[in-house]
Order: C-alpha cells, then structure tokens, then sequence
C-alpha cells in the first residue's frame, strides 16, 4: 500500500511538470481539454492538477477564454534559480562591463546537448537592437557561442555530431568542421545571419579550473552596427579579457 501511494505521488510530481513545462512552449491553446489532451490525462485529473498548481500561483487561468499560462510565482521561482546559479553570479558583472563600454548587447550561455542555452543578458541602450535571447535554445551551429563551445570539445564527440548529421538537413559537415578547428585556432568565434539576417554574434568560451568549457561570453548585435574592423580591434580583445577574468574566478590558469 505504501509503494503504491508513494508510486502514484511521483507520477503525480511527473505530470505536473509535465504541465509546467507544456505551459514554457503553449500559451495559445492550453486550455483544460487540450492539456489533458496533449499529456494524457483524465479531464478530473488535469483539473486537479491545475487547481494546485493555480493556488500556488504556479500556473494562471485566464476566465474569458479559458487559458492556462505560468503564474507569476513561477517566473519569481525561474529568477531565484538563475541568481543563485554561480555561473551567472559571476558572470553579470563583466557582462555588465562589457555592455556599457560597447554598448551592445551581451549574453552568458551554455551547451545542453546539440544546443546552446542563453542564460543571461546585460542589455544595450541602442535604439535598434534584437528581442531577449534569455531562456531560448538554438542548434549550436546557428551562433558564435555554440561554435566557440563545441570547437573545444574531444573529436571523438565532433566525429559522432558528424556522423549523425550526414545524412539529415543541409548543414555541410565538412564546412562546419574546418569552421571549428579555425575557431579553435584563434580563440573565438564570429557568426553571421545564423540567429537571423543581418545578426552578428561574436563569443569567447570560459573555462573552469580543470580546463572543461562551462560557457560562453557572448555579444549580439546587427551587422551594420558590429561590422569587421569592429569586431577585430573592439569587441573580440574585450571579449578575450572578459573571458579570461571569468575563466579566472572559476579557477583556469592558461599555461
């Protein structure tokens, strides 16, 4: 009896992020029926589910039409756990840094799997600039973070990406691949209209103690305003200075 409650409560947990996590990606349709719907649930169950949710102030329902979308304890919840993660704790103020010397936006983020993260952002006061990147993912090869993370990784794990992608998508591998190792050369990365047209990014990656990639110091902007002589005698050697001061306090010491 005991394992069966204590088995029905994590899937109850389950479900309930499973919820929340629905919630991050549908704010159009997620109403009750599509929810239950989408994470096969019972509608009583689904109901419940949300009703706790909702008195926790994890999830809001719009009364007109129905709507489920993240309450505001869940946005405080996100904050909280982005402030007390170390690698954005130490990383703000050089960000800080770099975005009033430049005046361009300027971003933390990290590898998940075939992907990069964008953790966090000190924005520009350009009256031209993009949306907030903060909490999106985008394949690693669209963007200079993830080319400057994944250019440092094993061959053994570059050999298996590519391998996997033979086949699929137009992505040239062998492009791709003489890319990296010229970005592993020189110790950053530029990319051109990967995140969008006319969209520069340009990173550096920051190491920890043991050498190991935790991230990348990165600085986006339009390309009339991040054009190439910029970039080499402006951005790039700050961005080299703000890595390195970052790689410092997580302990890297360059041979």
């Amino acid at each position: 009896m005991t394992r069966e409650k204590s088995s029905y409560a994590v899937q109850t947990v389950e479900k309930a992020l499973d919820i929340l996590e629905t919630l991050t990606e549908e704010t159009r349709h997620a109403t009750l029926p599509y929810l239950a719907e989408r994470l096969d649930l019972s509608r009583n169950k689904a109901f419940r589910l949300l009703a706790t949710l909702e008195s926790k102030g994890l999830v809001e329902r719009d009364d007109a039409s129905g709507i489920y979308r993240l309450g505001i304890s869940s946005v405080e919840l996100a904050q909280r756990l982005l402030n007390s993660t170390s690698l954005i704790r130490h990383a703000h103020p050089v960000m800080e840094k770099l975005a009033r010397k430049h005046d361009e936006a300027v971003y933390i983020a990290v590898l998940k799997g075939e992907e990069v993260l964008f953790l966090d952002m000190v924005d520009c006061d350009q009256a031209i600039k993009t949306t907030s990147l903060v909490g999106k993912r985008f394949p690693f090869f669209t963007n200079a973070a993830g080319k400057a993370i994944k250019s440092l990784e094993s061959a053994d794990l570059l050999e298996k990406f590519f391998k996997k992608r033979k086949n699929g998508g137009t992505l040239d591998p062998a492009l791709l691949q003489t890319e990296l190792k010229t970005i592993r050369e020189r110790g950053f990365a530029v990319d051109f209209d990967g995140l969008g047209e006319g969209i520069v990014t340009v990173a550096v990656a920051v190491r920890d103690y043991a050498g190991k990639v935790i991230g990348a110091l990165t600085m986006l902007g339009p390309s009339f305003r991040l054009m190439t002589s910029r970039l080499e005698d402006e951005i790039v050697p700050s961005l080299r200075e703000g890595a390195e001061m970052l790689s410092l306090k997580f302990g890297y010491a360059k041979l």
